[in-house]
């Protein structure tokens, strides 16, 4: 094992496979979309010259290769638990930058990292009062974090899966399961970043203007991310059916233009310690 693949290894334990119904050519129908709090979060980084990085969440590699880059990490680890999405990654790996499938819910590194970095992710790990106290272990002294998360669960293309989860029989379907949102208000990450010693620290919400061609994509959009969530959790044979009972819902409860106008809110936060 090399010493990168050990560092690898270090943050979350054995290699597991991951059952995942990502899929990334369905994630990346809004590329561009999904891409530009990527490189806004990156925005607020400063440069780590020869420092030691990791992506939490890093999907397929590419965006955690142009940051790996940017920052001028001498060492990057990209984290993901879906087997699917980094098959990509060996394309970007090299230079430094590594891949590892594995879970954020057991991130504990023996060694900080320079920059703690996360795009899109951890609105999929629940307890946040846990989890950044945890995050914050990792990030060695002087080093940053950054995170990313979608903070968009009132807008009725969540409320909406929120709801049919909660009836039959989706509910039976789900074993009782609907998704959490776990995603707290921006004041509360400023709040705990102070706490937990972080003396610089930037933290803000951001609304992103996205010009869709119709209202259905908003069901593409979601198919790629919030509703696998669901699909992952049922029959294969269901699945279908709540989507279509999904997509019949949703569909008077969104403006029909054209395009369509989906407003998405996004809290970026960086803090430095």
């Amino acid at each position: 094992m090399t010493k990168e693949r050990a560092s690898a290894a270090a943050v979350c334990g054995p290699e597991e496979p991951v059952t995942s119904p990502w899929n990334p050519e369905q994630y990346e129908k809004f590329r561009n979309e999904r891409s530009q709090p990527f490189f806004d979060l990156l925005a607020m980084v400063q440069p780590i010259p020869g420092g030691r990085a990791i992506d939490l969440g890093c999907g397929t590699g590419e965006l955690t290769r142009i940051m790996h880059d940017t920052v001028g990490a001498k060492a990057t680890v990209g984290l993901d638990n879906s087997e699917t999405m980094l098959e990509k990654s060996a394309a970007v790996a090299g230079g430094g930058l590594t891949f590892k499938l594995g879970t954020i819910f057991r991130f504990a590194p023996r060694k900080p990292y320079d920059l703690l970095f996360s795009n899109a992710a951890l609105q999929w790990v629940t307890d946040h009062e846990g989890l950044f106290p945890r995050l914050a272990a990792g990030v060695a002294p002087g080093g940053q974090i950054a995170v990313q998360m979608p903070t968009n669960a009132d807008h009725q293309s969540h409320l909406t899966a929120f709801e049919l989860a909660r009836e039959e029989p989706w509910r039976t379907a789900l074993d009782g399961y609907f998704r959490p949102w776990p995603v707290m208000p921006p004041e509360w990450y400023a709040e705990q970043l102070d706490a937990l010693g972080f003396v610089e620290q930037s933290v803000r919400l951001q609304v992103y203007a996205h010009h869709l061609d119709s209202r259905e994509d908003v069901v593409e959009w979601v198919k790629g991310s919030l509703l696998t969530d669901y699909q992952r959790r049922m029959d294969p044979a269901i699945w279908p059916d709540f989507l279509e009972a999904y997509r019949a819902r949703l569909m008077p409860r969104l403006a029909d233009t054209h395009p369509y106008f989906y407003a998405f809110k996004r809290v970026l936060i960086w803090a430095k310690r």
